[in-house]
């Protein structure tokens, strides 16, 4: 009965899920029924006109890049199913049903412990956990193994969100809101190196490129609608589209550009009251402690660099995918959906869209080396959910999350299959975690620094 009862719940997908989540915690807030209704309704909302605009992504987007491997005669013979297909076979795994508390429960026990900051309400993303313990699960036999996968993702996941509250706040304009999970936060971490590598490097340190930039030296011509559409000029010549269908594209991909900023409005009509009144009721009841409220890395998409660098992508993770050694991975279900890997970098990067550039190929090209890595413990994982029959020698790839660093190495923690690439992606990643930590404590001294400037 329990299991049927999940079952259904994670059935209603985020678009539901999360509005219920979020009035049952409006109400336990104390917020009048009405208010946390009508917050839980327009996040619904949001998460819909979300869901649509990157419906069009993946319907006008994907043929294009298709298309475009087609062309090229690109021979990659696993192709990515992105998200949309990894998170239904998640849900699916024997891990599923005992994730979610077991995500909360770590929530809960890192709030009283005072380890982060972050109360987590985006139920739906736990599956990013989920996955993890799933593999692990499937690698070692270990159901208890499985669990601590859960775990410690969530731990981290957790603690990302503290160390990028900042950048949440004062680039993205979200107060009191934290993103702890996905692609956007596992992703950030390789971001911060990046940047601090940039800033040693003379002459390389100063170059800047923005989005913003375009629309002053350009002016009409910078426009996000205007640069949306030649990025669909672009994919549609690569693509090889007659003059007709090229058109179509384009104003498609500037549909986005607009669509996508305003998709979003919604989301954030409904949080900003919710986040407001959790964090006065909570600061009073724990003393003054600050909290942050931790929500889904869509919210990240509707900013214009974030969108921009979303279209860029999409040629740029292709071309990535075609030169890098050993790769069997083509990317098609993740690309309408490229901006979660690269949106916190856009944070880090300040908008600079040349060191995003840089970052989100390095990020591109240990992704898709992770996810072929992976695709035995994935397929094997879509096998369990019954999407692919035994001995039918289909194979499934999956970018987000089943190109996750995290994963991996606590894949590899627990088997020690392949010891050389859990050297090297395990160091490199926990010492990006380690410059991660280091810049968000940086970030709090300077700000307690200027909080006693004021006072005095």
């Amino acid at each position: 009965m329990f299991e049927q009862i999940m079952q259904y719940i994670l059935d209603l997908g985020p678009s539901v899920m999360l509005p219920i989540v979020i009035i049952i915690f409006s109400l336990i807030l104390r917020m009048k029924v009405g208010d946390a209704f009508k917050a839980g309704i327009h996040i619904g909302i949001g998460f819909v006109g979300i869901g649509l605009v990157i419906g069009l992504l993946i319907s006008s987007v994907g043929p294009a890049a298709q298309a475009m491997a087609e062309r090229f005669d690109i021979s990659l013979n696993v192709v990515d199913v992105g998200w949309p297909g990894t998170a239904p076979i998640t849900w699916a795994s024997q891990i599923a049903l005992v994730a979610i508390p077991i995500a909360i429960v770590t929530n809960i026990v890192m709030l009283v412990l005072k380890l982060t900051k972050v109360v987590n309400v985006d139920i739906w993303n736990i599956w990013h956990m989920t996955f993890t313990g799933a593999i692990v699960h499937i690698a070692t036999g270990s159901y208890w193994l499985g669990i601590m996968g859960v775990i410690v993702h969530a731990i981290v996941s957790y603690k990302l969100g503290d160390w990028f509250s900042k950048d949440t706040r004062d680039y993205f304009g979200l107060e009191g809101i934290a993103i702890p999970h996905g692609t956007s936060a596992y992703c950030a971490p390789i971001s911060v190196f990046i940047d601090s590598v940039i800033n040693k490097i003379p002459g390389l340190k100063n170059i800047s490129f923005k989005a913003d930039d375009l629309q002053k030296r350009f002016g009409a011509f910078g426009e996000p609608v205007v640069v949306g559409f030649f990025m669909g000029v672009l994919l549609g010549l690569l693509a090889g589209y007659d003059v007709k269908g090229i058109l179509q594209l384009s104003i498609q991909t500037a549909a986005v550009m607009l669509l996508m900023p305003r998709v979003i409005k919604p989301i954030m009509d409904g949080l900003t009251p919710i986040s407001r009144q959790a964090r006065k009721h909570l600061q009073a009841k724990f003393g003054g402690q600050e909290f942050l409220i931790g929500l889904d890395p869509a919210l990240l998409l509707g900013q214009s660099t974030v969108v921009t660098a979303s279209l860029l992508f999409i040629p740029i993770s292709i071309f990535i995918a075609i030169i890098l050694p050993g790769n069997q991975i083509l990317p098609f279900g993740d690309l309408a959906t490229i901006g979660f890997f690269v949106a916190m970098g856009v944070a880090v990067h300040q908008g600079n869209l040349f060191r995003v550039i840089i970052s989100g190929s390095v990020i591109m090209a240990m992704t898709l080396w992770i996810a072929t890595q992976m695709i035995p413990l994935t397929t094997d994982l879509a096998i369990n959910a019954g999407a692919i029959t035994v001995g039918s020698g289909d194979l499934l790839g999956s970018m987000d999350q089943g190109g996750a660093p995290l994963t991996y190495i606590l894949t590899q923690l627990t088997t020690l299959q392949q010891p050389i690439g859990f050297a090297i992606i395990g160091i490199f990643y926990v010492f990006c975690l380690f410059l991660t930590w280091r810049r968000a404590r940086n970030f709090s001294r300077m700000e307690q620094a200027q909080s006693q400037e004021q006072q005095s």
